[in-house]
């Protein structure tokens, strides 16, 4: 990738996209247009072909979405499917038109169904029924990944899809009930920690087994999908490692501090049983991750508590 190109990165303000800003400018890459959900309603089909056709971006990595955790999901569906679908078709509708010359559209490792071979591999999707507790955004984000194999086989656009697994790191969601785990058992341990609390408990049984990605090592991941002159369609992007709710959950109270029982919850959903990522695919394009969880999540409280101190912790 020219150093020169002009490079819009959507959702710029999240966790992930916050990510990808970061490493593009370690990289060198000083072209970078970035609109705030204020300047830029990607919902908003005409503010989006105005954008396209005044900014003609060379390169744009797709990190806007409604994200959220189980809570999230089951409680607001009709805003997570309509939103997701908007936003992913006003902005790959008009890099087409306008001549964007590559399009990296990010999603989620939840697109696969919920009962998928582990480790769950690109060729998984639409092979089966999806997990019902995040089906809208799941069906949104496909819609979107489609949209970008069609465009790549119909119009021959460089239109190319990857699909993070769970993610962490500076810069995430911390609501108590929106959020995703990670994020929200480093605040409810951190919070049971400054009360003295004797115990903390956890969503669901404990049990299913989750593959967590810091958000760093999916930027550079990101990062070397674009230097490629003929990447896959679509490829997965994780640890390919796995643990346990149970054991993510004492790991996260062994990094605050936290002493007290943790003790589960089994009447809440528990979501997918098992999911983890099949990364061979990207391995083979020569990338692979580099943080461990243990020294990610280390880094992710370090930042968790730099945001409370300076009043910028997202919780949304």
């Amino acid at each position: 990738m020219n150093k020169q190109q002009t490079i819009y990165v959507a959702g710029h303000n999240g966790m992930v996209g916050g990510a990808v800003v970061r490493r593009l400018q370690q990289d060198g890459f000083q072209n970078l247009l970035l609109r705030s959900r204020s300047e830029l309603d990607l919902i908003n089909q005409s503010a989006v072909n105005k954008f396209f056709e005044a900014q003609k971006p060379d390169v744009v990595v797709f990190a806007a979405a409604r994200v959220g955790g189980i809570h999230a999901n089951n409680t607001y569906p009709a805003e997570f499917i309509y939103d997701n679908l908007m936003m992913a078709t006003n902005a790959i509708q008009a890099a087409h038109q306008h001549g964007t010359q590559r399009f990296l559209f990010l999603g989620s490792t939840c697109i696969y169904p919920r009962m998928s071979p582990q480790p769950i591999a690109e060729t998984s999707l639409l092979t089966s029924e999806l997990e019902p507790t995040n089906e809208a955004y799941a069906i949104a984000k496909i819609a979107g990944l489609k949209l970008c194999q069609y465009y790549r086989q119909q119009y021959g656009d460089l239109f190319h899809s990857a699909m993070p697994t769970n993610l962490y790191g500076p810069g995430d969601n911390y609501h108590p009930d929106n959020s995703h785990v990670l994020p929200a058992l480093i605040r409810r341990f951190h919070e049971a920690k400054q009360a003295n609390a004797d115990s903390v408990t956890i969503w669901g049984s404990g049990s299913p087994m989750r593959e967590f990605l810091h958000v760093d090592d999916l930027a550079a991941g990101i990062c070397h999908l674009l230097t490629l002159k003929n990447p896959p369609d679509l490829v997965n992007i994780g640890s390919g490692q796995e643990i346990s709710i149970l054991n993510l959950a004492r790991l996260v109270a062994e990094t605050i501090g936290f002493e007290g029982q943790i003790t589960t919850d089994p009447s809440k959903p528990d979501g997918t049983p098992r999911k983890l990522s099949d990364i061979s695919r990207i391995k083979a394009t020569g990338w692979t991750p580099k943080i461990g969880l243990s020294d990610g999540l280390k880094t992710a409280y370090d930042s968790f508590l730099n945001a409370i101190q300076n009043e910028t912790l997202r919780s949304v």
